[in-house]
Parts: C-alpha cells; structure tokens; sequence
C-alpha cells in the first residue's frame, strides 16, 4: 500500500481565478506582485488527445503518496490536491507566486542527502523520483548542504540562448533552487521562500540557474534580503555553493562546472528577473507555443 504524508504548504488569502488551459477553476493568492504570472491572461482552448489542465492548485494542505521503497527504480513520489485527492503535477498545478515577493518551493533533495533526486518532467504528474544513469540510480558523490529543489512553473527553454551568460542554452529543466535555511527539510514539502541571488551555472553547455533563497519560516529570515545579506549573516555560503556545484562531477572524471556572470552571484532582482523570464518560457511550453519534446504537460 501507498503510504501517504500530509504536508501544510504556504497559507495566503485566495480568490478562484479561471486558468488559460483549462475550463475548471483554481485558486491564487487576492495579492499579486510585480511578477504576475504570465498565464494569467486570457482563456486558451487546447485540443488534446486526453485532457490536460495547468490549473494551478492552491490548497494549505497538499498530500504526498510516496510509492514504491525508496532508492529503487520504482520509487515515486506523487502530489495530491488535499481536497480531491486526485494527483495533481507539482510543477505545473502548484502555484509559482504568492505575491510580494514570496514564492512556492519544492524540495527534492533534503539538506546532508546525497541520493540525486528530481521530478519526471517526462511522466505524467511528474512525481519526484530518484535519477538515473544507464539504468543505475544516481548519488551525488558527497552529502548536499542545503535544501534543493525547484521552483514551479518556470521552464529553461533549451531553444533560447541567454545573451548574457555566454550565449548558453536552457537546459530543459525548471528552475532550481537552494535554500539556505537551518532545517533539513522533507522530499516533497513546499515551503514559503523569497530569493535572495542567482548563480548562472554553465553545465555541458547550458544553463542551468540556481536561485539561492531562504525559507520564510528560519530563524535568520528576517535578517537577509539580498545578496550582500546572505554574505554577512550566512558568511561563505554563497561561495559554498558555487564549489559545491562547480566541483560535484569532478570524482566521476567529467570537468568541473562553470559559472557565467563573472563566476559572482546577482543579487536579489537579477533572481527575480530569472524567475519571471523562465515563468514566461513556461507559459509558452504549456500553451504549446515551443516543442515540448518528451516533457509532460500532464
């Protein structure tokens, strides 16, 4: 059997909006910010061999069904809607804004964990699972220092080359996040976060950002804004992060990743910029403006 964990996602005031893929209503903070989300603009009619909704959900408490034993090659970890308990898609069903500059995160990987996990963008619903490599699962070769995982609904479109970081490519992917709080966190559990830099890191040739961000809910929240906060109360971190990610492929023989941006991290509105650029490229993979490839709309 299934087991199923209840996770209390951020609480905000809500008001239904209508969403442009689909005919059903979904629910999104009555606050908006300066990074609205681009889907929300006008009603969109999508033929399809079976249904789809990018409907976003937004209820405080979302369930997830972890099926199969973990570190196995079957092991998934669905989202439900608390309400329905249907499977709903933590990348494309859960809100990416909560307004004034906070913003929902999914962990993938818990801080002091080294087994590579990630969500199926290529499976329906796309549950988180383990990666693999030639049908092995993947480790990283030492335990990660923070929370990993992603931000929803954004997508680095591997069509479009970013001028500013040595013309790299997207890398397929959503948005990846570090977060910098105390606690380890669970896979699956979506927290309340607001960014505080970007690092454009260049791996095999693409893009591949990681936005650096703070639960709203660690002690030291209150403390750090931006960049040059993260520098002062959370002192080496920054550059932790680059070496860590720089380096992590060096003991299986491959070269070390490369940073864009003057190998330095942008500060707090460079991330904000990122965010709704990519939040942009996935309201057009999800229109079906851009190829979607392999990748789930589901």
């Amino acid at each position: 059997m299934a087991a199923t964990r209840v996770l209390t996602a951020a609480a905000a005031t809500t008001q239904p909006t209508s969403c442009f893929l689909s005919k059903r209503a979904f629910l999104l903070p009555a606050k908006t910010s300066s990074l609205a989300l681009s889907f929300n603009r006008r009603p969109l009619v999508l033929k399809s061999k079976r249904p789809f909704s990018c409907s976003a959900i937004y209820n405080p408490q979302t369930k997830v069904q972890e099926e199969g034993q973990s570190e196995t090659l079957d092991y998934r970890v669905f989202f439900l809607d608390g309400g329905s308990g249907k499977k709903v898609s933590p990348w494309h069903d859960i809100p990416l804004t909560l307004g004034d500059g906070v913003f929902n995160f999914i962990v993938e990987i818990p801080k002091e964990s080294k087994a590579k996990m990630e969500v199926a963008t290529d499976e329906d619903y796309t549950p988180i699972k383990q990666d693999t490599k030639k049908g092995k699962l993947r480790y990283y070769p030492y335990n990660i220092n923070w929370n990993y995982g992603l931000l929803p609904q954004t997508w680095e479109d591997p069509s479009q080359a970013n001028p500013e970081v040595e013309g790299a490519f997207g890398d397929n992917d959503p948005v990846d996040v570090v977060e910098i709080g105390e606690a380890q966190r669970k896979i699956g559990e979506v927290l309340k976060i607001k960014p505080l830099a970007a690092l454009a890191m260049i791996d095999e040739g693409e893009l591949d950002w990681k936005i650096v961000a703070i639960s709203l809910d660690d002690p030291k929240a209150h403390l750090v804004n931006d960049v040059d906060d993260v520098e002062k109360h959370f002192p080496g971190t920054l550059t932790a992060i680059r070496d860590w990610f720089r380096d992590y492929k060096i003991p299986d023989g491959k070269p070390a990743n490369r940073f864009g941006l003057g190998d330095k991290p942008a500060n707090k509105d460079y991330a904000l910029k990122i965010i709704h650029e990519t939040n942009e490229s996935w309201a057009k993979l999800v229109k079906r403006s851009v190829d979607a490839g392999d990748l789930s709309l589901f």
